[in-house]
């Protein structure tokens, strides 16, 4: 029989979810988009809010539900070799390819750029980069209980912090909002939705969900129902406090223009922010605290990595994996943090739609049997629009033409598959195609059922 837990142990359990998607870099991207959005603020965060705290939350239950053990045994469902293939990708794209070196750049933009000038800006990275990762290596080599203690004192930390920050941006705005930059003008909650892939947390939730469970079953539910329950009425508290944040932050960047200007990412954008309402002490305060943020985030994706992909080849040890991955993070983060979001939407515009579909998959499971046929048939359609989005914003990231080729296949999709335009070509697709072989599925079945009753 289930404990019967507390709102109190809900709170505790709400809290960790929400240390653990609120890496501090997700601060910058509602700053930004409030900047760009502007007087269309409120319709681009409900479309952010939707990829950046609803998703995160639906896949920590798709993996209660499915009680798959982790990732990869959910994403083999597809077939093991994609499920290996699917889980590397996710945990390099939240680890050293973009996440990991995004924790250094943010800690730089915020805590130390405003303090050091724009023409000291590569070598100051370049100096505090080596201290940052340098000190994430240190203790990534023998992770302590200590870390996650800081991590307990600094969530804490950052609400109160930003909590006096939006009340006093909502109190006296900077500015009025202003019209907002083409992309937001047609399209705000749509730009709005995919911006929330930025945050990458509905990747991550597919890797945290298993910790949410243990942690809801250490206190003594165990029932697949109950754990599933818990694991909601938790995430639900993380959720809105994450909606609070994100929300608030998104208005702030939407008064900031007049006075700021505006920005290329949404790090100079809290800074100045701290510096208009509270002075140097305040802009220090904030770069502390979101340094420190950054860094127990940092040590937590590169101890996360390090232990899968020693898992996955033993024969490469635990800490050879941290120092090449502290290593890389390294250089990564001296390309800077606008290159980094740059080159890492591409990726996310292919990762994203293969994620969503694998927890719209994990909920629809038993409707269909858990038939490998959907599973598989699902995932090829959704990886042939996914991959041309990737390459179509890879191309338009990095201002070049599209091949012949490539364009042709952009036009077709243009012209044929609905919300296209919106970066969701791939949705009703998915969709039907789940539709589809949910019936077959379900036919195939009957029928050897009925072929065994006869034979019987």
């Amino acid at each position: 029989m289930d404990s019967k837990l507390s709102f109190k142990s809900y709170a505790v359990v709400g809290m960790m979810l929400f240390a653990l998607f609120f890496g501090a870099g997700n601060l910058i991207f509602p700053a930004q988009l409030g900047q760009y959005a502007g007087t269309n603020v409120w319709i681009a965060i409900f479309g952010f809010l939707i990829t950046g705290v609803g998703l995160p939350l639906l896949g920590i239950l798709a993996i209660g539900y499915s009680k798959s053990n982790d990732l990869q045994d959910l994403s083999s469902r597809v077939h093991p070799v994609y499920g290996l293939i699917f889980t590397a990708m996710l945990y390099l794209t939240i680890g050293p390819f973009f996440a990991l070196p995004r924790t250094g750049a943010v800690s730089y933009e915020v805590g130390v750029a405003p303090f050091i000038g724009a023409g000291n800006a590569t070598i100051g990275l370049l100096i505090f980069s080596l201290i940052f990762f340098g000190v994430s290596l240190v203790v990534s080599l023998n992770p302590t209980k200590i870390v996650d203690s800081i991590g307990k004192v600094l969530s804490p930390a950052i609400l109160l912090t930003l909590g006096v920050l939006l009340v006093a941006a909502f109190v006296k705005p900077m500015g009025n909002q202003e019209a907002p930059q083409p992309v937001y003008k047609s399209d705000a909650f749509f730009t709005g939705f995919t911006e929330g892939y930025n945050t990458m947390d509905a990747l991550a939730s597919l890797v945290f969900g298993i910790i949410v469970i243990s942690a809801v079953r250490k206190m003594g539910v165990n029932s697949p129902k109950g754990v599933l329950m818990a694991t909601l009425k938790s995430g639900v508290v993380a959720s809105a406090l994450l909606a609070i944040v994100y929300t608030g932050i998104a208005y702030l960047g939407s008064t900031s223009t007049a006075t700021l200007g505006l920005m290329e990412t949404g790090g100079p954008v809290l800074s100045g922010a701290s510096d208009y309402y509270f002075g140097t002490f305040g802009a220090m305060l904030l770069a502390v605290i979101i340094i420190l943020a950054c860094l127990t985030t940092a040590i937590g994706l590169t101890v996360a990595n390090a232990e899968f992909f020693h898992k996955l080849t033993p024969k490469i040890g635990y800490k050879t994996y941290v120092v090449i991955f502290s290593v890389f993070s390294l250089v990564v983060t001296n390309a800077g943090l606008a290159n980094i979001i740059t080159y890492s939407i591409p990726v996310l515009m292919f990762l994203y739609p293969l994620a969503i579909v694998l927890i719209i998959l994990a909920f629809l499971s038993p409707l269909f049997r858990h038939a490998q046929l959907v599973y598989v048939s699902t995932i090829i359609v959704t990886l042939f629009i996914s991959v041309i989005d990737g390459l179509k914003t890879l191309t338009s990231s990095i201002g070049v033409d599209n091949p012949a080729w490539l364009q042709s296949i952009i036009d077709f999709y243009a012209d044929t598959l609905p919300l296209y335009s919106n970066g969701l070509g791939w949705l009703l697709p998915a969709l039907l195609v789940i539709a589809i072989t949910t019936v077959i599925a379900r036919t195939k079945k009957t029928v050897k059922v009925q072929s065994a009753q006869h034979n019987a």
